[in-house]
C-alpha cells in the first residue's frame, strides 16, 4: 500500500526581501526629482512594520507605490502589505504599514472549506497552527487542490512547501 503524499500551504514572509525592497525605496526616493523637497522617506518600524512620511498626501502615496513596485519585483506579494490611509501628523503626511505573516485559524477554515467542497474527493486537510497540511493517495489529486488555491481569491498570500 503506497503512503499518502502530502503538502503545506502556509503563508510566510521572506524578511530579507522586504528589507531589499524598503532600501531600494529608499534610494530611489533619495534620488528621483519628483521627491526633492518633499520630506519623502520610507523606514523600517519593528520586524513587520514600515513607516511612510512626505509633507502631502499624494508624496507619500507615491512613496507607497515605489514600495509596491519594489516588492513586485522582489517577489513579495501585495497581500502581505496593509498600509493606512494618509494621516496628518503636524507638517507631515505619515502612513503606517505592516507586514502580516501566517494564517489565521478563520482564513485557514476558509481555505479548508474551500478544499473539502470543491476539491477532488479523498483529499485530507488538517489546520497545524498557522498551516495547513493537504494529504491524499494521489498526487494528481493534490496537483488539483494546488492549483484550485491558486485559483481562489484569497485575501492573503500563501506558499505551498514540503511537497511529498
Amino acid at each position: 500500500m503506497a503512503a499518502d503524499s502530502s503538502f503545506d500551504i502556509v503563508s510566510k514572509l521572506d524578511q530579507a526581501e522586504v528589507d531589499n525592497a524598503i532600501n531600494q525605496a529608499a534610494r530611489e526616493i533619495s534620488t528621483r526629482y519628483d521627491f526633492k523637497n518633499t520630506g519623502a522617506s520610507i523606514e523600517r518600524s519593528g520586524d513587520h512594520g514600515v513607516v511612510i512620511r512626505a509633507n502631502a498626501d499624494e508624496r507619500a502615496l507615491a512613496v507607497l507605490d515605489v514600495l509596491k513596485d519594489k516588492l513586485v519585483k522582489r517577489g513579495v506579494s501585495l497581500k502581505t502589505l496593509e498600509a493606512s490611509d494618509p494621516k496628518q501628523s503636524g507638517k507631515e503626511s505619515v502612513i503606517n504599514g505592516t507586514f502580516s505573516e501566517g494564517i489565521s485559524q478563520e482564513q485557514a477554515k476558509k481555505v479548508s472549506k474551500l478544499i473539502r467542497d470543491e476539491g477532488p474527493k479523498g483529499v485530507k486537510v488538517q489546520i497545524q497552527g498557522d498551516e495547513l497540511r493537504v494529504t491524499s493517495k494521489k498526487r494528481d489529486d493534490l496537483q488539483a487542490v494546488i492549483a484550485l488555491v491558486k485559483g481562489a481569491e484569497l485575501d492573503f498570500a500563501v506558499q505551498f512547501t514540503n511537497y511529498r
